[in-house]
Order: structure tokens, then sequence, then C-alpha cells
């Protein structure tokens, strides 16, 4: 599983999940949104738990076996990768949040609640929702970010753990169940009704879970690979699940994982929708759109917006033109050139076979 394959169609899910973020931050101050777009959109935050799963089915595709092979030297490359990946773009847009909170304080508008200038470090060090800080503020999303810092830690720990190549399919399903059942389970006990319930103490559960159910589809993905009967299978699960009275930390990461499944499994066929060129390139700068937009539309309503609940749809239109624009700019002018100097100077070694 450590060939280089280009599912293009996932990247795109990937786009369109960023976008559906995006939508879920802006939905209460849209002027005359009908009030069953908003219900929809209020699910918004559902698309950081495909971002987890997808996650976690990337890295073991790309990794699995190479952490397997190549010992601390694999873990070592591995993590450098997610480190330049992840950690330039978030350092820019933290340190475009802090200009912005000492020029609200210097007009005398900052709010120490959503720029708390003594949890800083923890920001930076991407390690705002370890329980050290919190994690919902600053730049909101990037919380999420750091949970994935949790999972990347302990995602070569459970490569050399588990070897899903040697394990059989029914007991792939079952591993994938039985995170889904933990998750829930977790919520249930506390009592949290939904996954978007108390970031701040479920956020890294959340995410080391679905990862880990993430890498277990990867594995039936390998398996299944260019079957029409698998994928139409994994869709009717998926809307079976999605579609249940289930509670939501159960039906959701159920569900989605299902459904990656499916995306997966179709991705590599022609004419797919979410392979389209312009789809496509939504997903390779989802990364830009994640995590730049929220602070963007807190300079936006501070510049333009007289009535943060009631934003005219003309308004609306223009921030989530630059939103695009903002996109593409931070992801070829910072997050590539970043990430491509940042490996640049790390150390080549062959990784060690075993």
């Amino acid at each position: 599983m450590s060939e280089r394959v280009d599912l293009r169609a996932l990247t795109g899910a990937r786009g369109i999940a960023a976008w559906l973020v995006v939508l879920y931050h802006i939905r209460l101050s849209i002027a005359g949104l009908p009030q069953g777009v908003v219900d929809v959109l209020a699910k918004g935050y559902l698309a950081v738990d495909f971002f987890f799963l997808l996650s976690g089915f990337v890295m073991w595709m790309t990794w699995g076996v190479r952490l397997r092979e190549g010992g601390w030297r694999a873990a070592v490359a591995f993590l450098t990768k997610r480190v330049a990946r992840v950690w330039p773009l978030h350092a820019v847009l933290l340190g475009a949040a802090a200009l912005l909170a000492m020029a609200m304080a210097a007009t005398g508008r900052h709010d120490p609640r959503e720029f708390p200038f003594d949890a800083l470090p923890a920001h930076l060090l991407l390690v705002q929702d370890w329980g050290l800080a919190d994690p919902l503020s600053w730049n909101d999303p990037a919380w999420s970010i750091s949970a994935e810092i949790a999972a990347y830690l302990l995602f070569p720990l459970l490569a050399l753990a588990i070897d899903w190549r040697r394990v059989p399919s029914w007991v792939v399903i079952a591993a994938i169940a039985g995170l889904c059942f933990l998750l829930a389970a977790a919520f249930a006990q506390s009592g949290a009704p939904t996954l978007g319930t108390d970031i701040a103490r479920f956020g890294v559960v959340r995410c080391v879970i679905e990862f880990a159910a993430g890498t277990a589809v990867a594995a039936l993905w390998a398996r299944w690979r260019g079957s029409a009967r698998a994928s139409v299978g994994a869709a009717i699960v998926a809307a079976i699940v999605l579609a249940s009275p289930l509670p939501e930390p159960l039906r959701v990461p159920t569900g989605f994982a299902s459904l990656l499944l499916a995306l997966a499994l179709t991705s590599e066929r022609r004419g797919n929708p979410l392979s389209a060129t312009a789809i496509h390139y939504l997903g390779q700068v989802s990364y830009a759109t994640y995590l730049g937009h929220f602070l963007l539309w807190i300079v936006f309503k501070l510049l333009l917006v007289s009535d943060a609940h009631a934003v005219p749809s003309v308004l609306v239109a223009l921030y989530l033109m630059l939103v695009f624009a903002s996109s593409v700019a931070l992801h070829h002018l910072v997050e590539m050139p970043a990430q491509r100097a940042i490996l640049a100077r790390a150390p080549r070694r062959p990784l060690a076979r075993v």
C-alpha cells in the first residue's frame, strides 16, 4: 500500500468538505437564509470527522508499509513531512491573528476570550487541544490540526502494532465498528449529544479514534480495489446508517467510514464528478481554505459588515470569492514553498529495511 496512488475523487471530496465548514461558520450571519438551509449547514462541523477518517486512510495508504519496514528513521521522516505540511501555514495565520489582536487591543476592541495572549505559545506549538489551552480561540479551525498532531505521533505505533494486510476482512470491519462504538460510548458516558460537543475534552479522542478507523478503511480499499460490488455495498451501508436514528457519535463515524470506502473504490473510475479538474483543485487548496477562512471572516466583518447577523447576499458572495482567492494565494505562496524549504533542509537517510 505504499505505492503512489492518486485518488482524485477523494481530493475533490476534501475540497467540498472544507467549503461545508466555511458555510457552517457563516450560516447564522447570512441575511434571509431559509431556516431549513440553516439547519442543514448547522451540521457542517461534521465535515471534520470526514477529514479525520480521510487522514487516517491516506496516511496508511502512503506510510503504513514504510513505517513497518523503516523503523524509527521512517517514523522521523513521516513526522517531519507532516509537520512541514501543516505547521508553516498555521504559523503564518497565527501570526496574522496576533497582529489582528494587537490592532484590536489598540482600538479597545480586543476580546481576551477570542484572542488570549497567554495561550499563544500552546497554539503556536499546536498543542492547544491537548488540554493545555482553549482550543476554540485564536484561529478556531486549528483545533483539529492540533488533534491531528496527536494522531500523527501515535500513528507509527499503530502501524507497528497492527498490519491490516494480514488481518481477515471481517476482523477489519469489526475493528472499524468497534472503534466507532468506542467513540460513541465515550460521548454517551459524558452525556454529550453531538460530535461537536465539548471539543476541549473530546477533540483529540474524536480525532485519534476516527483516524485509526480510517487506516482500517484503507486496508479494505486495498483488497477490494476495483470491485464494483464492494463499492455499491459500501454506499448502501453508508446511506442506511446515515439515515438511521442512531446517536450522532455512532451514526456519523460509521456512516462516514462506509462513505469513504465507497468513494475510494470509485475514485479511479472515469467520469467521476469529484475527479473533475475544478473540484480536484478545490481539494488541493482545501487546507488553506479550511485554516484561513475563519480569520478572514473576522476581518471581513470588521471592515465591511454593519450588522453581523444579517450580512447581505452580495457581501456573502464577495467573502466567498475572497476565501477562494486567499486559499489559492496561501497554498501557492506560503504552504507549498514553506513545505519544500523545510523538506530540502531535512536530513536524507535511507530507510532501514527489516
